[in-house]
C-alpha cells in the first residue's frame, strides 16, 4: 500500500504559522491541526527566509480556517484556565 503525502495551501501553512508565532506552542498548534512538529517548525524557517510555498491545487474552505483558528483559541483558553486552576490552589493552599 502506498502512501500519499499530504499536501497543505499556502493559507493553511501561514495560518499554522501565524498561531505559532502569535504566542501559541508549536506542539499544541500542530496536535491541534494534524501536522508533526518538525513540519510546522520546517514552515516557520521558510516563513522567515520568505520562502514558504503551498500546494496551489488544493484549497482550504471557509469553513476549515475558522476550525483551524478556534481550534488554536481553544488551546489558549485551556492553557489560560489550568494557570487559573493552579494559582488558586496555591493561593488556597497559602492562606491555611
Amino acid at each position: 500500500m502506498k502512501m500519499t503525502r499530504a499536501r497543505y495551501t499556502l493559507e493553511f501553512k501561514e495560518e499554522a504559522v501565524r498561531l505559532v508565532k502569535g504566542g501559541e506552542r508549536a506542539a499544541t498548534v500542530a496536535k491541534n491541526l494534524g501536522l508533526s512538529e518538525q513540519t510546522l517548525h520546517n514552515w516557520i524557517k521558510a516563513t522567515e527566509k520568505g520562502i514558504l510555498k503551498g500546494e496551489a491545487t488544493a484549497t482550504v474552505s471557509p469553513e476549515q480556517m475558522e476550525i483551524s483558528r478556534l481550534r488554536g483559541e481553544l488551546s489558549r483558553v485551556k492553557m489560560e484556565r489550568d494557570i487559573l486552576k493552579k494559582a488558586a490552589a496555591y493561593f488556597a493552599k497559602e492562606s491555611l
